[in-house]
């Protein structure tokens, strides 16, 4: 490896590090520890390349709170992949400590939290117990969160323990149990919301959260794996301390003790073996040396706690045969291909990782040519981070290779790709698959801005049949009767406020309705761009792609969606019956628009006295700047106003503009 792949592989690594801190991981944990193994591996052969930012060298696990500076470090272990190196590692030791002996654990999938407990008196008693007061997470390993509001919640995590200490400090994992995890995201779904990847995941969302009631809700367990600072009798023997903290009520993580390489390979594979069986996710197993003055003498580096190591287990798989390919029309449009898969040995849904699975995401066209996806093929089948199943290869070739379908398989149009992807779209904005997103978008405050029609509403309307375009809103008024009978949308006086915001609508400048039609690539932003151009749509309608590429900020690629939606028979079709209802095509005769602000990219944040934020949104396009919603090196200046965050910070970094909401109106006047 040279120092450019290097470089490449640590930003890889940085990049995943930050996604798995904000629970948004890419990759599953093993793919993860590959490359971390990588970069490892080259800054040990070069060492001259190592630096303090390295991945390498940090330490993960931060959820919100004031900062607390840990009496103990709570730092990393250091993974290892292969029982040889297990065992290697236990002949070292033995080497210098001849009747040493091991601890074997669970390596709990969650975040490492501490807890510090002092001695009070008991109410009513002249007898102490340890009372919790203070708790905090892992952070850097040096500095972490304060998590004390958090741990009065979990119902783990002990209050009080009897116990006739001054002090103790508990090093604990905080996870969320599989049963826990599904009744969270069957009631998201229920909802309507979106889902957690994973138990640790959504556990370390959940320990950010800053409502107690939330995070007791959600239900979070911990299991304490060491003792950071107590009494000799907890501290000099790992196993004996957890024991008698255990005899004490405390919820201990699961340790065996043993003596021998040969006893702890077994019990790594014993463990390995029951994983489906264990409430929570693990990834590995813990070995650490028992008595706790021996770990010193055997450091692993600055990041990880001398003493310890972790077998990080290698996927579970299992070879899975594919029955059925579904494909749906999602409410975008888009084409998504879903494997039905059985377990080659037993016909049955596959057991990976404690649950059952039947169901694997095929992903899109490339994707299954590459993975020889078809009827009757045999695949290698695991859990991505533990939990999402994916294909990992195929191990016996179909007869023939999946062919995605021409036509929408729901309303019987062609389809078309999407740009330069392999992704597979219905354009038919009629298309029923897709009718309730792409009406809600048409009556959308950015766009019609119809006042009460929402998407239950538009959802009810569609499922009636009332509405089967976006011109049969415009029709809803001529069944005012009918709706109040039915109640669909409500009684006479709000069936009247929303037809009264359906008429109001119609009056709208033209910049509004071309939005609303959900043609690809014309956003607000470009659709205020066309109408400055254009005197209405049936002039934009008749615009080619050479006329529509002279406008500034209209590639080819826009200006050929434009062209092929004003081409296509059935958008003609709603266009003439939005026209024959009464809707405005055209601009007023005296637009007030200038060019004061041409050319520049502006940014508004936090509250301003009097403008909101659609409002200069709409004066920075209407005086011919483009309003941004991100802060870049091209951004022109910033109008900032009270409290002002991220936005203001990264043009202050970048040495770029700020003004204030007086400034820019004095600049358009």
């Amino acid at each position: 490896m040279n120092f450019d792949e290097y470089n490449k592989l640590k930003a890889e690594v940085n990049r995943h590090m930050e996604l798995y801190d904000n629970a948004e991981p890419e990759i599953s944990d093993y793919e993860y520890d590959m490359l971390m193994s990588r970069l490892k591996a080259a800054e040990k052969e070069h060492p001259e390349w190592s630096a303090e930012d390295s991945p390498a060298r940090k330490v993960s696990d931060n959820p919100s709170g004031g900062k607390i500076r840990h009496n103990v470090p709570m730092l990393s272990i250091e993974d290892v992949f292969t029982k040889e190196d297990v065992t290697a590692w236990v002949e070292k030791v033995h080497g210098v400590y001849p009747d040493a002996k091991f601890s074997v654990e669970h390596k709990i999938d969650g975040l490492s939290m501490t807890v510090r407990m002092r001695a009070e008196k008991k109410p009513d008693s002249d007898e102490t117990q340890l009372v919790l007061y203070m708790a905090e997470s892992r952070g850097d390993g040096f500095e972490g969160d304060d998590c004390l509001a958090a741990a009065k919640v979990i119902s783990d995590v002990n209050q009080t323990i009897d116990l006739p200490y001054e002090y103790l400090e508990l090093g604990g994992e905080v996870y969320m149990t599989r049963e826990n995890f599904e009744r969270f995201n069957e009631a998201q779904e229920l909802a309507g919301k979106k889902t957690a990847a994973n138990p640790r995941n959504l556990a370390a969302g959940t320990l950010r959260l800053l409502d107690p009631e939330e995070i007791k809700k959600r239900s979070l367990n911990m299991l304490v794996f060491n003792v950071q600072a107590g009494p000799d009798e907890l501290t000099e023997s790992h196993c004996k301390g957890l024991d008698i903290l255990s005899e004490a009520g405390v919820k201990c993580a699961y340790h065996k003790l043993c003596s021998t390489a040969d006893e702890i390979i077994a019990e790594i594979d014993r463990i390995g073996e029951s994983r489906s069986e264990l409430p929570y996710d693990i990834d590995g197993a813990v070995v650490k040396i028992d008595r706790t003055d021996y770990r010193s003498d055997f450091p692993s580096g600055s990041k990880y706690s001398p003493g310890h190591i972790a077998y990080k287990y290698p996927p579970e798989t299992r070879i899975v045969v594919m029955d059925e390919i579904i494909v749906d029309v999602g409410r975008t449009g888009k084409l998504t291909f879903t494997g039905v898969v059985s377990d080659k040995e037993t016909g049955k849904p596959a057991r990976l990782c404690g649950t059952s699975v039947s169901r694997v995401t095929l992903h899109n066209r490339d994707y299954i040519r590459e993975m020889k996806v078809g009827i009757g093929g045999s695949y290698e089948l695991f859990k991505s981070g533990e939990i999402i199943p994916k294909l990992n290869g195929c191990t016996e070739e179909p007869k023939e290779i999946f062919e995605a379908p021409e036509v929408c398989p729901v309303c019987g149009e062609p389809l078309e790709c999407e740009g330069d992807t392999t992704d597979i779209y219905c354009i038919n904005s009629s298309c029923r698959a897709q009718l309730s997103r792409t009406v809600s978008y048409f009556a959308s405050i950015g766009c019609m801005k119809i006042d009460g029609l929402g998407e239950k509403l538009v959802d009810s309307l569609i499922e009636q049949g009332y509405i089967k375009s976006y011109a049969d809103i415009y029709k809803l008024k001529d069944s005012r009767d009918k709706l109040i009978d039915e109640g669909i949308i409500g009684k006479e006086k709000n069936t009247d406020k929303i037809l009264a915001a359906i008429e109001k609508s119609k009056e709208n400048e033209p910049v509004r309705l071309l939005a609303a039609l959900g043609i690809n690539n014309v956003g607000a932003s470009t659709a205020r761009e066309l109408m400055r151009r254009y005197g209405s749509i049936d002039e934009l309608a008749a615009a080619d792609v050479q006329e529509l590429t002279q406008i500034d900020d209209i590639g080819e690629t826009t200006a050929q969606c434009i062209c092929d939606f004003f081409a296509n028979e059935r958008n003609k079709a709603v266009l003439n019956e939005l026209k024959a209802c009464g809707v405005n095509m055209k601009n007023p005769e005296n637009t007030e628009t200038t060019e004061k602000l041409k050319g520049l990219t502006i940014v508004a944040t936090g509250t301003l006295p009097t403008l909101g934020r659609k409002e200069i949104q709409e004066l920075i396009e209407k005086n011919g700047g483009k309003a941004s919603g991100s802060v870049s090196k091209k951004t022109s200046f910033v109008v900032a106003g009270e409290g002002a965050g991220s936005k203001l910070a990264k043009a202050q970094e970048l040495g770029i503009k700020v003004i204030d909401e007086e400034e820019f109106l004095k600049m358009i006047e």
